[in-house]
């Protein structure tokens, strides 16, 4: 039974009593808090060093009562007690050696584990400091004002900052390398009183500034490259001022052809090109250029790696990283409007229902005449202009082509889909422009159905000539498309084929049904400045043009192939969720009365359905009304939107 300082009586168990103050008998309580004072008017840790010395030379150990007579010459109950408080806090200069009842025996530390164990704590010590410092330039930037906040690469002058601020940022996007990086931005995040969380350590680096407020965690996460070595920069530079065209003597002069280039408003290279011409029995032929760096680029030279390593250029709403450097794909590899232009021509004479009649491939030099938007294109198609009837038999080959495919089994995939462009994106409210576009739409129509025949018709050509190449296919459905007729065409049916689309395959040897586009063999050809795969395409097909061999088994293209696929699903997943971030954004901006139009997809569960908000072009889930079917419109307002989080919430009203 015990009291303590105010004399409440509590009972305590005997392992709990870690010394008995000997020579004490009738204490009063209330004398407890002066014990305790003047406990510490005598402490003196540095005391203990002298007494470690003493008793190490004479190689003995010693009780607390033992240590008191050593250093304060007395064995009173204060002493003892100052002594045993000193012994039982040490962890430098001795080890308890044994312990019977409540008393103790301490020997002396060896001298080099002295040595180790005081540079421990002095290392410590320092490192208390700098993270107190730390904290203080961090409390200091978080208080300052959004545009006065130091730059990034004021954390980066000092080491010692330095590796914690870089601790941090690895603690961010869950990508510590060792359990002391770890360690080390836990210490900063509890020492600035906030939570052990990624997101704590997110939003602290956005507090001071390091991170801007919109930070792509992700383009982090998976170490993204956006710029290039000097090496591969001066060998672009190189491929630009000195190469020659290994194709010069072999090219087709098709600077006559009319030649239209469609694509989005903000696309920096232009991979392809269309012509078109009616043949006097009426059958309609099209050309499909595509750019040629390949006669720039040698396969295995230092800048098809790099390009290889990339895999894919990464467009982003606020950025794009180009797979070449962006010299040279804009200078000398993409194609330009009224220039001269090195391509790859696919020309394709179609039969009366579409299907392929004859089709050949060649090295050709073109003079684009229209660089169009999407919007621009469909205008003038709508407009049905008489000196633009070029564009207006290309849009016939289209729906041709695309008659064509349905009876071959092809499905209709087009669907709602948006883009957004993110002005000076490291602004706390940067400028957001949203495009919604519907895949739908004549002039994206036209270049899709076109895209498609370039990949068959090449798929043809390296069946018959026997060249390894990356033959993409599809299995179609066990389920028959006929199940979603019910459905209204559009987004609604589209979204029920996608759900129930096989896994793609590919094929290095032969040519494979592609079930979804409903042709008998495909090869992506027509991207090869933004897409390794297709690159590898045109060095297999300029080999056998040139007479060649080949530069590539179909063992090759398999290992190449699966090495920059992993790339490419990167590239499309970091493109997906920079998306998502910035439509939340735009959401999250938007008037809280405003109303929205959106489709219902499908039902998840009972009345949970999945939507599509169709001015926006973003899936949701809400629970609808009853009665609502599939396929109907409904209008909702956005409760929450916040993009860090992940999070949309919708109401139908």
């Amino acid at each position: 039974m015990v009291y303590d300082q105010n004399g409440t009586l509590s009972s305590i168990r005997p392992q709990q009593v870690t010394y008995v103050v000997p020579g004490i008998e009738d204490f009063d309580h209330t004398k407890i808090a002066d014990f305790v004072q003047n406990v510490q008017d005598l402490l003196d840790p540095s005391i203990l060093e002298c007494a470690w010395v003493e008793l190490l030379e004479n190689n003995k150990s010693v009780t607390a009562e033992e240590l008191a007579e050593i250093i304060y010459g007395s064995r009173d109950p204060l002493e003892s007690y100052c002594a045993h408080h000193l012994l039982s806090r040490d962890d430098i200069y001795f080890n308890t050696a044994e312990t019977k009842g409540f008393c103790s025996v301490y020997e002396p530390r060896p001298t080099i584990q002295v040595e180790e164990l005081l540079h421990r704590k002095l290392v410590k010590e320092a490192s208390e400091k700098e993270l107190e410092e730390l904290v203080q330039l961090l409390m200091s930037a978080k208080e300052m004002p959004p545009r006065s906040k130091p730059p990034k690469s004021s954390w980066m002058i000092e080491e010692k900052v330095k590796r914690r601020i870089e601790a941090l940022e690895a603690y961010a996007i869950d990508a510590c390398r060792n359990e002391e990086q770890k360690k080390t931005a836990g210490n900063i995040l509890k020492a600035m009183g906030l939570s052990k969380t990624s997101s704590a350590a997110v939003n602290l680096l956005i507090d001071i500034g390091y991170f801007p407020v919109h930070v792509s965690l992700d383009l982090l996460k998976f170490n993204i490259h956006t710029g290039y070595s000097d090496e591969v920069l001066t060998a672009a530079e190189n491929l630009l001022m000195l190469s020659s065209d290994p194709d010069e003597n072999n090219r087709k002069d098709l600077t006559f052809l009319k030649v239209y280039a469609i694509d989005v408003e903000e696309a920096d290279e232009l991979d392809d090109a269309l012509s078109a011409t009616k043949l006097p029995d009426g059958r309609i032929k099209v050309w499909i250029h595509v750019a040629d760096p390949s006669c720039l680029v040698e396969p295995h030279s230092i800048i098809d790696r790099e390009a290889m390593r990339r895999g894919t250029s990464i467009f982003l709403p606020t950025a794009t990283f180009p797979m070449f450097p962006e010299k040279l794909a804009m200078d000398g590899m993409s194609l330009q409007q009224g220039k001269l232009c090195k391509a790859v021509s696919v020309s394709v004479t179609l039969h009366e229902d579409g299907s392929i009649a004859e089709y050949s491939v060649d090295n050709s030099v073109i003079r684009p005449t229209y660089m169009l938007t999407y919007e621009s294109a469909s205008e003038l198609l709508h407009l049905n202009l008489e000196e633009e009837a070029e564009l207006k038999i290309l849009s016939e080959a289209a729906s041709l082509r695309s008659q064509w495919r349905r009876h071959q089994g092809a499905i209709d995939t087009a669907m709602i889909e948006p883009r957004i462009k993110v002005i000076n994106p490291d602004d706390p409210e940067p400028s957001l422009s949203l495009y919604v576009e519907d895949q739908s739409d004549p002039a994206m129509r036209l270049v899709s159905e076109m895209m498609i025949l370039c990949g068959e018709a090449i798929a043809s050509f390296g069946s018959c000539n026997n060249i390894p190449l990356p033959y993409r296919g599809q299995p179609q459905s066990n389920i028959s498309v006929s199940a979603f007729d019910h459905l209204p065409e559009g987004p609604v049916r589209s979204s029920a084929y996608v759900r129930i689309m096989r896994a793609a395959e590919m094929n290095f040897r032969n040519p494979i049904r592609h079930g979804v586009l409903g042709v008998p063999g495909y090869v992506q050809f027509t991207s090869p400045i933004r897409r390794y795969v297709d690159l590898l395409a045109h060095y297999q097909v300029k080999a056998f043009l040139r007479g060649e061999p080949m530069p590539f088994s179909a063992g090759d293209l398999e290992g190449m192939v699966c090495i920059v696929n992993m790339h490419a699903r990167v590239a499309k997943r970091l493109y997906s969720s920079s998306l998502r971030y910035w439509l939340l954004e735009y959401l999250r901006r938007q008037p809280r009365e405003r109303k929205f139009h959106a489709l219902i997809l499908r039902f998840i569960k009972d009345r949970m359905a999945a939507l599509l908000l169709t001015e926006v072009g973003i899936q949701a889930s809400v629970i609808v009304s009853v009665g609502k079917q599939v396929g109907d419109e409904i209008v909702v307002v956005v409760e929450e939107a916040h993009p860090r989080d992940d999070v949309l919430s919708i109401k139908e009203i």
